[in-house]
């Protein structure tokens, strides 16, 4: 696999475009993206009850036509909590941007972002796709302006692209996510898009992006809110000319490799652009009988607030990891527990057998002290393990959101 510089303008076929439409005032707040061929698409959404229009209107895309070629995104509104009308916006953008490229009205998905509770500003909607269209490009520029477009407290763009071969043939994958505050998926307020040029079966890409979700969007958490917005959607319009994957063959699990490293890459640098933090939280559990069993114990450590607080004061205060283990409702011997924490500065095992170790606090500050910190708890009960991703809860986070609206 080689990682190239780019996002989801990346693979063939595909073109995007981001720019102010008005919705935000004097920001980039809608993108545009486009495949010249129709495409297999696949999706992942919210397990909130409280599901936002697009997320309906994506879910009738995904499920019963299972392809598309057009995705209109907006920043700035989430259309959450807004009823019929909000319905109706998706619908009407969906129209608008079908009308403007001459494709189907129902192989447009739309994603927004933002506020809850406020209605779309239909005109600026319209306006902006309009405008959008005859810009949309394949360059690299056009594919970060559309990264860029759909942040929103976001403090940088995230996009990454990767290039892998299969049966003899060249094949790309790009991707773009925004989510910065009420991360805690369950497929928050995140968006992931990804494009290939891969050919490939609507039935396997789903199963593909659906097995990939549960071990990298799944597993980051920033506040522990999961949103009524979230969205991870697949494109795959089959330009690469690869022999098409129908089967779970070797091409299929080399496809799944690099879906599930552009999604990893994606997931951990939301979780490190968490809102007001100052450094990405790794939690790693080892030793597990089972993946349930980790996953369960790393997600419970990386969402605590206390333990989040310690990582922002550089405060090896194991005491509120084996807490956050014990309440997670997975079952364990705490006094077989043995910690660590690591980061570029080194690695310091912290306790053995659920016991405090004679280790140096001025050594446990500095290796805390850097923008990426693990913490490692073997449990001693098998061979599973599992990895979660969050960040530290600072006094910025409170600030954000306390003023969001305003």
């Amino acid at each position: 696999m080689k990682i190239l510089e780019g996002g989801v303008t990346a693979p063939m076929g595909f073109e995007a475009m981001g720019i102010a439409a008005g919705i935000k005032k004097g920001k980039k707040d809608m993108a545009l993206l486009y495949s010249k061929e129709p495409c297999q698409a696949a999706g992942t959404f919210t397990t909130n009850v409280v599901k936002a229009a697009p997320v309906k209107w994506d879910q009738k895309v995904v499920y019963e036509e299972k392809c598309a070629q057009a995705v209109v995104v907006n920043s700035g509104i989430a259309n959450a909590c807004t009823g019929a009308e909000g319905y109706q916006c998706c619908q009407e953008t969906a129209k608008a941007a079908a009308e403007a490229l001459g494709v189907k009205e129902n192989q447009v998905l739309v994603a927004s972002t933002g506020v809850i509770g406020r209605q779309l500003p239909m005109d600026v909607v319209k306006k902006g796709i309009k405008t959008m269209v005859p810009m949309l490009s394949g360059s690299r520029e056009a594919g970060t302006l559309a990264a860029q477009a759909i942040m929103t407290t976001d403090t940088v763009k995230k996009e990454v692209a990767v290039e892998i071969e299969l049966g003899g043939r060249k094949v790309t994958l790009g991707g773009m996510s925004k989510g910065s505050g009420m991360i805690h998926p369950n497929m928050c307020t995140m968006l992931a898009f990804i494009t290939t040029d891969a050919a490939i079966d609507q039935p396997l890409l789903q199963k593909a992006l659906s097995a990939s979700v549960t071990d990298t969007y799944n597993m980051i958490s920033v506040d522990g809110d999961t949103s009524t917005n979230d969205t991870c959607l697949v494109l795959a319009n089959g330009l690469a000319g690869n022999p098409k994957i129908t089967e779970e063959d070797q091409d299929y699990k080399e496809f799944c490799e690099a879906l599930n490293w552009v999604n990893t890459w994606l997931a951990k640098h939301m979780a490190a652009d968490g809102e007001g933090a100052s450094a990405l939280f790794e939690v790693k559990i080892v030793g597990a009988k089972t993946k349930e069993q980790a996953v369960t114990l790393s997600k419970s450590v990386v969402s605590s607030s206390l333990v989040k607080a310690a990582i922002c004061g550089h405060d090896a205060n194991w005491g509120r990891i084996l807490c956050a283990m014990g309440y997670s409702g997975a079952s364990f011997d705490p006094e077989k527990v043995d910690l660590y924490f690591e980061s570029a500065a080194g690695k310091l095992k912290i306790i053995e057998n659920g016991v405090a170790l004679d280790y140096s606090e001025e050594t446990a500050t500095r290796i805390l002290s850097e923008k990426a910190v693990t913490a490692i708890a073997d449990i001693k009960m098998g061979t599973a393990s599992a990895t979660a991703w969050g960040c530290d809860l600072t006094y910025e986070y409170v600030r954000i959101n306390a003023d969001y609206r305003s």
